[in-house]
């Protein structure tokens, strides 16, 4: 099975996050789109994020009536800060029969090389890279890319935590269950 593993802090996923998945499910040559929730990414504050079990909870409610996007916890297990390569080779170890590419955007690709291991990453994975605006897509010579022109939002989870604390609506920015249970635990505020 071809896997896409779309990595992210989600806090909170967004409709933008559910747009980019289903797009990468429908023409990104994969089986299933993967949310990696990660509880602690090295390159982002921890002081900011919702706890990763709600975090967690909230791409469930996001996606769990759609068969092609799945859940990952993978990195609440593996040692923290949580570093792709290592959660690549976990992966890899526990499911050999898959396949797995990594969903990133073109921003986060062209900062791939201060990533940990990235010349691992390039020799032993293939990439699906959504355009992003202001960001071109030079690829290494040897890596395996995939670039989908995927229709995207100028929305970010910081806007809708924002819209939060300022007591703004969240409708339409994120899935209705999302928005439920944020609003019902007062996350965010």
């Amino acid at each position: 099975m071809k896997i896409g593993l779309y990595f992210g802090s989600f806090n909170p996923i967004h409709i933008g996050h559910l747009i980019i998945a289903s797009h990468v499910a429908n023409h990104g040559g994969v089986d299933q789109v993967w949310f990696v929730v990660s509880p602690q990414n090295p390159l982002k504050p921890s002081a900011l994020l919702l706890n990763e079990h709600q975090r967690l909870h909230l791409v469930h409610l996001s996606i769990d009536d759609d068969p092609r996007l799945r859940v990952s916890d993978v990195e609440f297990r593996l040692p923290r800060p949580s570093y792709t390569i290592d959660t690549l080779t976990y992966l890899q170890e526990k499911y050999p029969q898959h396949q797995f590419s990594i969903v990133m955007g073109s921003d986060s690709f062209s900062n791939l090389q201060h990533w940990k291991n990235y010349e691992l990453l390039i020799k032993h994975y293939s990439f699906i890279i959504y355009k992003r605006p202001r960001f071109d897509v030079t690829p290494p010579q040897d890596a395996r890319v995939t670039i989908l022109d995927a229709p995207l939002l100028e929305l970010s989870a910081t806007v809708i935590r924002n819209n939060i604390k300022s007591g703004k609506s969240i409708h339409y920015l994120v899935h209705d269950k999302v928005r439920e249970e944020i609003e019902r635990n007062h996350y965010y505020r």
